[in-house]
């Protein structure tokens, strides 16, 4: 069986991986691909283009949430019809939506017991899949526009604890998220630090991608927060932040180019 990965965070895409492998070490996949424009790309060239065509993808695995947009894009620009298995931490009103042709879901953090099952799921249902998207083609289209038409909603505020008091926090008061000592801390336009109980994972499933950049395994950054970026060697940059940051902030070498797109964005 041969697979396809979509997933921006690669310790997230490895984990993912790895599971996979756990499950069936012949299960085998062709790539991992990081964004909606890489992933548009990359079928277009290698699965719907009948001249280049060389290989066969059974069954995708898909964010939600991409660096450059929502992974829906993907389904909409391809008209895609293969079986898709989302990641997702979604509500579950938008759960139970995913229960169409086939298609199946794992809640972030995802672990081995929903991934076999989803697996096993897929398995099942294969045979017909092909069958009943040939019936009813627009079928995960309608469920696209659907979810589309309803909108995702962003987080547009946190409920902070502090003491034995409850703060609230405007998310477009906060200037960047991120990591110290196992502790998730967001900082604000005014420099006010506060922990939260979510990870940065989670994090990046609920904040708007227009507005807010994982630069690095430590930090989320608000684009009203970049203040100068400097290039530090060849695909390597560094961060300065309002308000100013005690720790030096980099973007990781795998996301240096995405990144700048993101910074490029109206």
């Amino acid at each position: 069986m041969n697979i396809v990965i979509i997933e921006d965070e690669r310790l997230t895409a490895q984990r993912l991986q790895s599971l996979i492998e756990k499950f069936d070490d012949r299960i085998n996949t062709l790539i991992t691909l990081r964004s909606v424009a890489d992933s548009i790309a990359w079928f277009k060239k290698n699965v719907l283009d009948a001249s280049t065509r060389q290989i066969s993808v059974d069954l995708i695995f898909m964010d939600i949430h991409l660096t450059d947009g929502d992974a829906f894009q993907i389904i909409v620009e391809l008209n895609l019809q293969l079986p898709i298995i989302f990641t997702t931490a979604f509500d579950e009103y938008m759960i139970k939506a995913f229960k169409v042709n086939s298609v199946d879901y794992l809640l972030k953090p995802v672990n081995f017991e929903d991934l076999s099952n989803a697996i096993n799921k897929y398995k099942n249902v294969s045979k017909s899949y092909s069958a009943a998207a040939q019936q009813d083609p627009v079928n995960i289209h309608a469920l696209v526009k659907q979810l589309v038409g309803e909108g995702i909603e962003f987080k547009d505020r946190f409920m902070v604890t502090v003491g034995t008091k409850i703060r609230t926090v405007k998310t477009e008061t906060i200037s960047y998220f991120y990591l110290d000592e196992k502790v998730v801390l967001l900082v604000t336009n005014d420099s006010t630090t506060l922990p939260i109980d979510y990870s940065l994972d989670k994090l990046m499933q609920i904040l708007n991608p227009k507005d807010f950049f994982r630069v690095s395994r430590q930090f989320i950054v608000s684009l009203n927060a970049v203040q100068i970026v400097h290039n530090i060697s060849a695909g390597k940059l560094r961060l300065d932040l309002i308000p100013k940051c005690k720790h030096e902030v980099f973007v990781s070498g795998d996301r240096v180019s995405d990144f700048k797109q993101w910074l490029g964005k109206d």
